[in-house]
């Protein structure tokens, strides 16, 4: 039976990978699970044990060999190759993330996008054309996109996952406010900034007392 790794464990392998592309950048061969922990918040305990999951990579006392660790978060994370994605939504929101150029080098590619307003459909967007809604099961055969990005109002979002579940999307990145659903082996995150100010207020609220 197949070892199952927790949810939070594959949440962090990222955060390990940025910290680790970075010292790679700054021309560092090896780092220690304590220095790792220290640039990061999180303990050298967690950082072995979340490591422990898929192997053995580093050497009681010596550390970590900073490239073939990130190499192998690489592999893990399958993240050796670029992934196609789609996005639907080109209000304000969805302009900004076509306008974004933090995915290219980090091998993700928005490579068609939707919308449902006529006066919308039709733009050039950052080298995109926008499409309309009603052509997703039409495109999205050619598209090659197993990840999509949904910029929608709230109203419309579960329709809208519903019909990219139906073309084969198996991740979601979710703006909408809402709890989406989808099958089982669909991921959906969802990202909401106003719940994320909503949790930190409670830390500040009446100079910073919780009582």
């Amino acid at each position: 039976m197949a070892l199952e790794i927790p949810e939070v464990v594959i949440d962090r392998l990222p955060i390990y990978t940025r910290a680790l592309a970075l010292l790679q950048r700054q021309g560092r061969n090896v780092v220690n699970s304590q220095e790792l922990g220290g640039r990061l918040g999180v303990t050298p305990a967690q950082i072995r044990k979340d490591l422990s999951y898929f192997g053995r990579f580093g050497k009681q006392g010596r550390g970590y060999n900073v490239k073939r660790l990130l190499e192998e978060l690489h592999q893990i994370l399958g993240i050796t190759r670029e992934w196609s994605m789609v996005l639907v939504g080109v209000g304000q929101l969805g302009r900004a993330i076509l306008g974004y150029d933090g995915f290219a080098p980090q091998g993700f590619r928005i490579v068609a996008a939707f919308d449902v307003d006529p006066d919308i459909v039709g733009d050039m967007v950052n080298g995109l054309e926008v499409k309309s809604v009603a052509q997703l099961q039409d495109e999205m055969p050619d598209l090659d996109a197993q990840i999509a990005i949904v910029a929608v109002p709230a109203a419309n979002a579960q329709e809208v996952i519903d019909a990219l579940v139906e073309c084969g999307v198996k991740a979601i990145l979710n703006y909408a406010p809402i709890a989406a659903h989808a099958p089982p082996d669909v991921r959906i995150r969802d990202i909401d900034p106003v719940l994320g100010l909503q949790s930190m207020t409670f830390y500040i609220k009446e100079g910073g007392t919780t009582s």
